[in-house]
């Protein structure tokens, strides 16, 4: 009787698994001899599929893939929160070409806004730093994985020794990881919308740094979020108060009616690495304090 030769018959979890896997039936089926019924796409098993894979009715499939890929890879490797960094793409290291300048005053601009990549790299120096305190299973760096303030997240978390993620995402013109996301947590996507959930499914803090129509998007999905409750209020740091109170008038549109008064203060403003981090120390101080309170006022 033939008999199925498995290495282990405990799964990676601990369950005890007798069944064939899938890897294995994957192999068995690429060794089959060749024939014209094998060689027909038809008999590819589906998983392996890929023209089945990209098919338009298994978007729902796809979907899930990108939500359970990231999700099972960050929990096999125990990190708990994470620290959001967004921010532009464009922006410069110090003493580097604004590469994207289309003018001779966008090249000034950017050049100038490069103080906010080296704020961005000492902040993802500090939250590492605090990271390494907790095995680095707290407050790791996340950033979109490009250039610009994601490089430099990155970057800061790599000056420490520190892993850091990267969530890219497939573009028309190319984007590779920049080289100091740590590779084993460096992710790719389709779907802008899974990744964006996955920026915020751990969002212990989101720092928002100068940036374009995406750094956009990413930070009015954050308030609305906690705007409507979807989200529970986590500190959400806007760097450059000049730009972004110059870029929208928040203000305005609570004088219009539009957003709540109050809405605006879901946000806040600071300068420096230093300010952030401060900012983060102080509202989880004071949460704990709060929830040391209740637990005796219940106990």
């Amino acid at each position: 009787m033939a008999r199925l030769k498995k290495k282990s018959l405990r799964r990676k979890d601990g369950v005890w698994d007798p069944l064939a896997d899938s890897a294995q039936d994957k192999h068995r089926a690429a060794v089959v001899p060749q024939t014209p019924q094998s060689a027909h796409p038809a008999y590819r098993l589906a998983y392996v599929d890929d023209d089945f894979l990209c098919r338009e009715e298994l978007r729902p499939v796809r979907l899930q893939l990108e939500l359970l890929k990231v999700e099972m890879m960050l929990a096999e490797r125990g990190i708990k929160s994470t620290v959001v960094m967004f921010g532009g793409a464009r922006i410069p290291a110090p003493g580097m070409d604004a590469w994207a300048a289309r003018n001779e005053t966008q090249r000034a601009n950017l050049e100038a806004a490069s103080v906010y990549y080296e704020e961005a790299r000492k902040f993802a120096r500090m939250c590492s730093e605090r990271s390494a305190e907790l095995d680095y299973k707290e407050y790791v760096v996340v950033t979109g994985g490009g250039p610009g303030v994601m490089e430099a997240g990155n970057r800061g978390a790599a000056d420490v020794g520190a892993p850091s993620i990267g969530l890219n995402i497939v573009l028309p013109h190319e984007q590779a990881p920049n080289p100091y996301v740590t590779p084993e947590l460096s992710f790719n996507f389709h779907y802008f919308a899974i990744r964006k959930m996955h920026f915020l499914l751990r969002a212990k803090a989101v720092t928002v740094f100068p940036g374009g129509f995406g750094t956009l998007d990413e930070l009015f999905e954050t308030v609305t979020l906690m705007q409507t409750g979807r989200m529970a209020l986590v500190p959400l740091i806007l760097f450059g108060r000049a730009f972004w109170h110059k870029i929208i008038d928040f203000d305005a549109l609570a004088a219009f009616g539009t957003i709540a008064p109050g809405d605006v203060e879901l946000m806040q403003f600071v300068e420096t690495a230093d300010e952030a981090w401060d900012i983060i120390v102080k509202f989880y101080e004071t949460m704990e304090a709060e929830n040391a309170a209740a637990a005796v006022a219940h106990g």
